[in-house]
């Protein structure tokens, strides 16, 4: 048994465990890693072709945690050096060497061009479906805007041409869109497309659902869908302009249409909580890339670890396993 390094002797003696670690033991539960890598494994380097390539579980890993953590290519290699618990999660020691930021690089880019965010994507909700936590019984589609650096001081004199802007209330924003159809019953994304930030939400939805749809929720932005999807078994909830129940007169039959509005909305909530858990709680407050093509895998990357956190305690508990507790 090899002896261990005097910093992972003293990271694996200390008595509390943080809420970095607790996230890290619970993703450790319930992301498919046998999936994934048999995905990622027919594109990854062999030994014997170059460089011996480090393992690729371990890369697999440490792109989770670039993914969670919001670590740019020079954060992450530094953030293996100097937090034991990542190095712990990947499977990484200080006496051997630790992934630079262009073998990051490189893997990330490896997963870009073969399209494995979108397989990735699929096999975690294929995961969720089977554990009987993705219905499909039902969609709810919204788009949010993710904006995009609009400085112009760069080689080519120019903003992201893949990159537009749009105005949102009385406010300019600069980016993109990620549209989703998210299942009604749990809160889960299903389906993700990406535009330009003009983009009109509606022009998307068809995009959205998954075929087996009963219902469709959705905001006033999405007013006309119906002739956009040819289906005549669908039932629509789209919401009201409060500009026209405004203008309701007052009495029973106003208060019949706000009650009804309030039953849509407190069902589209749900379509809020993926994006606020990429945003908060994996830090996407802009792009990390240019161009729309590497930003969509980016983001079916994210709406993957998403769907794993937000049923992590369902997940852990048709396991059988113990969530762990902070100390």
């Amino acid at each position: 048994m090899s002896q261990i390094s005097f910093a992972d002797a003293e990271y694996a003696g200390k008595r509390k465990k943080t809420r970095r670690e607790v996230f890290l033991e619970e993703m450790e539960q319930v992301v498919p890693w046998k999936a994934l890598l048999k995905i990622i494994e027919p594109h990854y380097p062999a030994v014997g072709r170059g460089r011996r390539p480090y393992p690729m579980e371990a890369m697999l890993r440490v792109h989770l945690m670039q993914n969670w953590f919001a670590l740019s290519d020079p954060a992450m290699e530094e953030a293996l050096y100097e937090i034991a618990s990542l190095r712990s999660f990947a499977g990484l020691d200080l006496r051997e060497p630790i992934p630079d930021e262009t073998t990051i690089l490189n893997f990330r880019h490896m997963l870009e061009e073969s399209d494995l965010a979108e397989e990735i994507f699929k096999q975690v909700n294929a995961l969720l479906a089977r554990k009987g936590l993705l219905l499909k019984r039902g969609s709810i589609v919204d788009a949010t805007i993710i904006a995009a650096p609009s400085s112009t001081k760069n080689e080519k004199g120019e903003r992201d041409p893949e990159m537009h802007q749009t105005k949102k209330g009385n406010q300019w924003h600069f980016g993109m869109k990620a549209h989703i159809g998210v299942d009604a019953d749990s809160g889960l994304v299903h389906s993700l497309a990406t535009t330009a930030a003009n983009e009109a939400d509606v022009e998307q939805v068809a995009d959205l659902l998954h075929g087996k749809d009963k219902q469709v929720w959705a905001d006033s932005g999405y007013r006309g869908a119906q002739t956009r999807v040819p289906r005549d078994d669908l039932q629509w909830h789209i919401a009201a302009r409060p500009s026209d129940i405004a203008k309701l007169p007052e009495g029973r039959a106003k208060a019949r249409v706000q009650k009804k509005e309030h039953n849509k909305a407190s069902v589209r909530a749900k379509v809020e909580h993926p994006f606020r858990v990429i945003k908060r709680q994996f830090g996407l407050a802009k792009v990390r890339f240019k161009g729309l093509q590497k930003n969509t895998a980016h983001l079916l990357t994210l709406f993957a670890l998403s769907n794993l956190w937000m049923a992590r305690r369902q997940l852990i508990a048709l396991m059988g396993q113990v969530r762990p507790k902070a100390a």
